[in-house]
């Protein structure tokens, strides 16, 4: 069964076209990803599926409904701009937000869950003594603390330290362990790699990419070498068949153009420098946004 169901939804503000004839399915009780670059419909998305704005045409099913008012009761949302009523005590807004949509005492759950997330100290602290992290985790437990089936994140780990994005992930994976399907927007493509079941990509409105990550991969090949030299990026400048390199510092990436094998361009780079790793792979989801929505790929697209 599928927790959300969009089939060609089109949204529109004036002559610009956010959302083109989107079409996608989201399995219950997974992590569905959303990428894409600034402006490219995602959020747009979230809030039809959030009934905050409605599409122009075609039809939107969430939770086995199509999408009206009372399905927001089962929808759990962290977004991007955060909003807590900081001179509330944190016990006190997270029973508040639980209030809205569920009924009885939820003071044993907001407790775990502020324990759970390393805030129990800070339960009768006013919000505006929170650090930004902790205001963060917060308004977290106040999607969750109504046990709702469906979560929708837009950048949840955005501002957060490695500890706390930490903290964060976990409570994540183990709400999808107990059933919770998770819709996660984010720019983290590393993130998104490790921790979804599926992606989706949009760009300027219409899905380009919808697959787990191995099947958006092999759309790709193994055109990708990641390479470790004591010359650097300097000594691989000018390699026969290479369409692109990637310089990270310590290690470069170069993509192949089709041209040449990788075992042959090794032999030309040991001749050059000496070569401490050497690596033929697949493209990251980093590397495949770039070719999609980058800035050559943007050029190429508006010529």
């Amino acid at each position: 069964m599928n927790a959300v169901e969009i089939e060609h939804v089109t949204k529109t503000y004036g002559p610009v076209v956010a959302v083109d004839d989107l079409s996608l399915a989201v399995p219950e009780g997974s992590i569905y990803g959303f990428i894409g670059p600034n402006g490219s419909g995602k959020t747009t998305t979230l809030r039809m599926i959030l009934h905050i704005i409605a599409q122009d045409r075609g039809t939107i099913r969430v939770l086995g409904e199509t999408l009206h008012s009372a399905c927001t009761d089962r929808i759990g949302y962290v977004p991007e701009e955060r909003g807590l009523y900081r001179k509330m005590k944190v016990r006190e807004v997270l029973e508040y937000f639980g209030g809205l949509k569920r009924e009885g005492s939820l003071r044993k759950d907001v407790d775990a869950w502020l324990a759970r997330l390393d805030l129990a100290e800070w339960a009768d602290k006013k919000v505006e003594a929170l650090s930004k992290g902790m205001s963060q985790k917060v308004q977290f437990i106040a999607a969750v603390i109504a046990r709702p089936p469906l979560l929708v994140l837009d950048e949840p780990f955005t501002g957060l330290d490695p500890v706390n994005a930490d903290v964060l992930r976990e409570a994540i994976l183990s709400l999808r362990a107990e059933g919770t399907t998770i819709l996660f927007s984010t720019h983290d493509m590393p993130v998104a790699e490790r921790m979804c079941d599926t992606i989706l990509m949009i760009f300027r409105g219409k899905k380009v990419l919808d697959g787990t990550l191995a099947a958006i991969q092999d759309r790709y090949g193994t055109d990708t070498v990641r390479v470790r030299t004591e010359g650097g990026a300097s000594a691989l400048e000018g390699l026969r068949g290479v369409d692109r390199l990637t310089d990270f510092g310590q290690v470069q990436e170069l993509r192949l153009d089709g041209t040449r094998d990788a075992q042959d361009l090794v032999g030309e780079i040991l001749g050059r420098t000496r070569v401490t790793s050497f690596e033929v792979m697949r493209p990251s989801l980093r590397d495949i946004f770039l070719r999609i929505a980058g800035p050559a790929a943007q050029e190429a697209t508006d010529a």
